[in-house]
C-alpha cells in the first residue's frame, strides 16, 4: 500500500541549515563573496573559500559550467566561520561541530546573522599604514616608549618604516607593563621566546606551504593560526600557574 503523499513529505523534510530565514538563492559569484567579506576579513581569498568548502563548512552550488555560486545564507555561514577563527581562535573541527549543532536547531552564539551587504562595516584597521608616528598617535603612548621598543628590537619597522598591524597591541601592552616598572629591555627574552615558537610553527607547516595548490596554501595558513594559538595558550598557562605559586 502506497503512503499518502502528504505523509511522505512530512517524514522526509530535511531541516533547513543555519542560518535560517536568509535567502538560499545562489546568485553570488566568488568575487561577490570576497567583496562582501573582504572589508571585515582582510585575509579572505579564493583559496580560503575553496579550502573551507573542502572541509565541509560551506556548500556552494555549481553551475552547469562548473562555476561556484553562493547565496546570502552561504555568506553568513562564512562570516560565522571566519569570526570564530579570528576572535575565538577555534580550530575548524570545533567550528564545524558548532555549525552542525546550529543546523540541528541549537541557538547560535553571539548576535543574529545579518544580510550580506546589509550592514555597513567599519574600516579595517589592519589596512592602515602603521609607522612609529601613527602608532604613537593611535595609542596615545609616549613616543619615547615607542622608540625604546624599536631600539630593543620589540618593534621591527620594515621598508619605509612600516610596522605590522599587530604592533599596535604590542605598544599598548608594553605601555601597561611600563606602568609597573617593566621596561622594553626586560621584554627581549619574551620576544625571543615568541620568535622560537614562530620558527616551530614554520617548521610544521613548511611541507604544506611548499605545495603549489591553493588548497594546500590555505591549509597551511589555517594550521599555522591554530597551532600558534595553542602555543600562545600553553605559554599563558605556564605563566599563570607560575604566578599563582608566588602568592
Amino acid at each position: 500500500m502506497t503512503r499518502p503523499a502528504a505523509n511522505v513529505a512530512a517524514h522526509d523534510v530535511t531541516p533547513e541549515r543555519w542560518p535560517r530565514g536568509i535567502s538560499r538563492q545562489a546568485t553570488m559569484r566568488i568575487s561577490d563573496v570576497l567583496a562582501a567579506l573582504g572589508p571585515e576579513f582582510g585575509g579572505i581569498s579564493h583559496s580560503k573559500l575553496r579550502f573551507l568548502e573542502e572541509q565541509g563548512l560551506i556548500h556552494p552550488v555549481r553551475t552547469p559550467a562548473g562555476y561556484r555560486q553562493y547565496s546570502p545564507a552561504d555568506v553568513e555561514r562564512l562570516r560565522f566561520v571566519l569570526t570564530e577563527q579570528r576572535d575565538s581562535y577555534l580550530p575548524l573541527k570545533v567550528i564545524k561541530e558548532r555549525l552542525a549543532e546550529m543546523d540541528a536547531g541549537e541557538p547560535a552564539p553571539g548576535p543574529s546573522p545579518r544580510l550580506a551587504g546589509g550592514t555597513a562595516v567599519p574600516p579595517d584597521p589592519s589596512r592602515r599604514v602603521w609607522t612609529t608616528a601613527t602608532v604613537t598617535e593611535a595609542t596615545g603612548v609616549d613616543g619615547a616608549l615607542v622608540d625604546a621598543l624599536v631600539h630593543a628590537g620589540l618593534l621591527q619597522p620594515g621598508p619605509g618604516g612600516r610596522l605590522e598591524p599587530g604592533d599596535v597591541d604590542v605598544v599598548r601592552l608594553a605601555a601597561q607593563l611600563a606602568e609597573h616598572g617593566i621596561e622594553p629591555r626586560h621584554l627581549r627574552a619574551l620576544r625571543a621566546s615568541a620568535d622560537r615558537q614562530v620558527a616551530l610553527v614554520d617548521q610544521l607547516v613548511a611541507p604544506r606551504r611548499r605545495q603549489q595548490t591553493a588548497s594546500a596554501q590555505a591549509h597551511a595558513a589555517t594550521l599555522a593560526a591554530e597551532v600558534g594559538e595553542l602555543l600562545a595558550r600553553l605559554h599563558s598557562t605556564w605563566v599563570r600557574h607560575g604566578v599563582e605559586g608566588l602568592t
